[in-house]
C-alpha cells in the first residue's frame, strides 16, 4: 500500500506553466509507476500521464503529449509533471495514483489509492 500527495496547483494564464509534485510514502517507491489523472467538473477522470518503475519509461494523452512531462526523483519519493503551455481545456483537479504495473494502467478502475487532488485553474 502506498499513500500519495499531490501539490503545486495555482492560477495560472493561459500560455503558462506549472509543476506539480507527487510525493508518495513508502520504502518501494521504485518499484511503484505512477499515473497521473484529471477531473474537470462534470467529466469523467482521465488519464494525463504516467512514468513506469521499469526504466522510467513514460505515457502520455494525446492531449498533454509535447506539452507536458512527467519525470521521478526516486531519492525524494517524488513524481514531477511539468506543464508548459497551458490552455483553458487543462483545467481541472489533477489526482496522482501508484501501481505496481508495468506499463501502468491508462483506466482509473485499475487504482486504489488515490491523493486529494490539486487544482489547476487556466485563465484565458
Amino acid at each position: 500500500q502506498v499513500y500519495v500527495e499531490e501539490s503545486g496547483g495555482g492560477l495560472v494564464q493561459a500560455g503558462g506553466s506549472l509543476r506539480l509534485s507527487c510525493v508518495a510514502s513508502g520504502r518501494t517507491f521504485s518499484s511503484y509507476s505512477i499515473t497521473w489523472f484529471r477531473q474537470a467538473p462534470g467529466k469523467e477522470r482521465e488519464f494525463v500521464a504516467a512514468i513506469s518503475w521499469s526504466f522510467s519509461s513514460t505515457y502520455y494523452a494525446d492531449s498533454v503529449n509535447g506539452r507536458f512531462t512527467i519525470s521521478r526523483d526516486n531519492t525524494k519519493n517524488t513524481v514531477y509533471l511539468q506543464m508548459n503551455s497551458l490552455k483553458p481545456g487543462d483545467q481541472a483537479v489533477y489526482y496522482c495514483t501508484a501501481s505496481s504495473l508495468a506499463p501502468p494502467p491508462r483506466a482509473q478502475g485499475e487504482y486504489f489509492f488515490w491523493g486529494q487532488g490539486t487544482q489547476v485553474t487556466v485563465s484565458s
